[in-house]
């Protein structure tokens, strides 16, 4: 019976003897080389984690998150915590019309991506103008304006406004 000479060959990080005389070098080379790797890939994702996170104490982090609540993610009740004034009213007139009507994880939420078109600041105010692609299931992608008014609340920013245009 033939032996296959491949099967009893090891890669040189594995080999429990070292190579060329050294006093295990490759192995120790190649495992803190993995070790580092590792680490390095940890520490790059938990900063790209943390770079995600919106500052909710700017008026352009708070204008986002109420943008992603109330359009991307239409969860009305959580928009509202980033509301005051006007834009609250508008939000309980919206909730009030949608009663009855669910939206939880089995519903279909359209695809909704936007981007940053405007920005204006004022004494304790600021506008935000952003552009929102949409896209529906089995309908034509379409786009709306949504001009997004913040204002400093104490020491916190809140949407005091929103309008949406075709």
């Amino acid at each position: 019976m033939r032996k296959n000479l491949l099967s009893s060959v090891e890669p040189p990080h594995l080999s429990p003897l070292p190579r060329n005389g050294g006093e295990g070098r490759v192995r120790g080379k190649c495992g803190e080389l993995k070790w580092r790797s590792a680490l390095l890939a940890f520490y790059l994702s938990a900063m790209l984690v943390a770079g995600c996170g919106r500052d909710l104490h700017t008026a352009q982090g708070v204008a986002e998150e109420f943008v992603d609540q109330h359009y991307v993610h239409i969860d009305l009740q959580k928009a509202k915590e980033y509301a005051v004034g006007l834009a609250e009213e508008k939000l309980n007139d919206e909730i009030r019309l949608t009663a009855g009507q669910p939206i939880d994880a089995s519903t279909r939420k359209p695809k909704v991506n936007y981007r940053l078109v405007e920005k204006k600041e004022g004494d304790g105010r600021v506008s935000f103008l952003y552009e929102g692609t949409i896209q529906a299931e089995d309908a034509p992608e379409f786009t709306r304006r949504w001009l997004i008014v913040a204002r400093k609340e104490g020491n916190q920013w809140r949407v005091s406004n929103f309008t949406e245009y075709d």
